[in-house]
């Protein structure tokens, strides 16, 4: 597949502690293996090949493990966030010399059973500039935060959820370089609160999936996590 996918990968992880004092929350260990390689190679089967990671919190230690991901048949490359932390919208920002004109945003702390090419389609026959799939959650998973009707996402709030929002963020989206390169450089700023603005406006399209997410944010999700891969492996 011809798009990058930046992947989001330099928060500090502080809801995993004490697992993440010495390690990046990457590389946390789910079913034998560091996590980020279980979305590297899920990555590769469906035909990506170009990653850049977005890093900061003890980065150093993923480049040293994938390196320039040539031992997956990947093209790597690595954004280092600054001091202060840049935050997701600022981190994706930094990485812009490294994306193309579309791309996806992926959370370092997500794994997304879902078929990726079927999200690039979608955001192709849209013409809008932004693209956010969405899962009715009920509150299930985390709070939801989107009000997704008639196949349209109305607004997505993630700092003033109401109950009217069923949806939530699912963890995949696909942005425009052009939305980015209009913010200033250097400062912090959260990727979510872009998505809010794009969606009042009416910017932001919206693809339904039907597939749970998993999650290493918290310890929960981590357990839940490494079950799925432990019986996906069975």
């Amino acid at each position: 597949m011809n798009y990058t996918v930046a992947i989001l990968a330099g928060g500090l992880a502080t809801r995993l502690r004490p697992i993440t004092e010495k390690i990046p929350k990457a590389l946390v260990e789910v079913a034998g293996k560091p996590f980020i390689l279980h979305q590297l190679e899920d990555l590769r089967r469906q035909g990506f090949t170009k990653v850049v990671l977005c890093l900061g919190y003890l980065g150093e230690q993923v480049e040293n493990l994938l390196g320039n991901g040539a031992f997956m048949d990947l093209d790597i490359k690595y954004s280092w966030d600054g001091n202060p932390l840049l935050g997701t919208g600022g981190a994706l920002k930094k990485a812009l010399p490294m994306l193309d004109n579309h791309f996806f945003v992926y959370y370092g702390d997500s794994f997304l059973p879902i078929d990726f090419a079927a999200v690039a389609k979608d955001f192709e026959t849209k013409h809008k500039p932004a693209l956010m799939t969405v899962l009715q959650n009920s509150n299930r998973w985390d709070t939801s935060n989107v009000l997704f009707q008639n196949g349209q996402i109305v607004e997505y709030n993630k700092q003033d959820p109401r109950q009217e929002m069923l949806f939530i963020d699912y963890g995949l989206g696909i942005l425009s370089a052009s939305l980015l390169g209009a913010m200033p450089d250097g400062q912090p700023f959260d990727l979510a609160t872009l998505y809010h603005e794009l969606s009042i406006k009416g910017l932001l399209s919206g693809f339904e999936v039907f597939e749970r997410f998993y999650e290493i944010g918290s310890h929960k999700g981590l357990e839940e996590t490494c079950a799925y891969f432990e019986r996906k492996e069975k």
